[in-house]
């Protein structure tokens, strides 16, 4: 599935549509340069969730970020500073992507071999300075059902 978004608020909302559809223990893996708009979308993630957006900010520095004041923790991962896929081990990551909250990871291509085999995975492109196109794959049966469910929210 493929989503133009036109603004800042229309990837916003997709974002807080995932998160209506989304349940404890999905992985939102997302890809794209920088300024594509990774961060945004996991804002409007979190505000669907019932997390305060103005905290969710890129956790560059710190790699994960956890927030835990909406309806579903979310674990914020920032991988773009991660030098090897073995880095995160260390991190304990497997605790966050099988655990009870909803994680949603920037600079997933950082992962490797360590991505899990389902997730869903956003791929986030820049067509001008206010548009994007959102590149839904969904691997699992599960996610393959998220993305359908979105797809009809975003159709009405």
């Amino acid at each position: 599935m493929e989503i133009i978004s036109k603004s800042v608020n229309d990837t916003m909302k997709i974002g807080k549509l995932i998160a209506k559809n989304i349940k404890a223990g999905y992985i939102i893996c997302l890809f794209g340069q920088l300024g594509t708009g990774k961060t945004v979308l996991t804002k409007g993630i979190a505000g669907g969730l019932g997390i305060e957006i103005k905290k969710v900010i890129s956790p560059s520095f710190v790699l994960i970020r956890q927030h835990m004041q909406g309806k579903l923790t979310l674990y914020h991962f920032d991988l773009y500073r991660l030098k090897s896929p073995m880095d995160i081990l260390s991190l304990g990551y497997e605790e966050y992507l099988f655990g009870e909250g909803i994680t949603v990871i920037e600079w997933a291509d950082r992962l490797g071999h360590l991505m899990p085999k389902e997730v869903l995975k956003i791929d986030l492109k820049l067509l001008n300075n206010s548009h994007r196109l959102l590149k839904f794959t969904a691997s699992g049966k599960r996610y393959q059902e998220l993305v359908k469910k979105i797809h009809e929210d975003i159709r009405y």
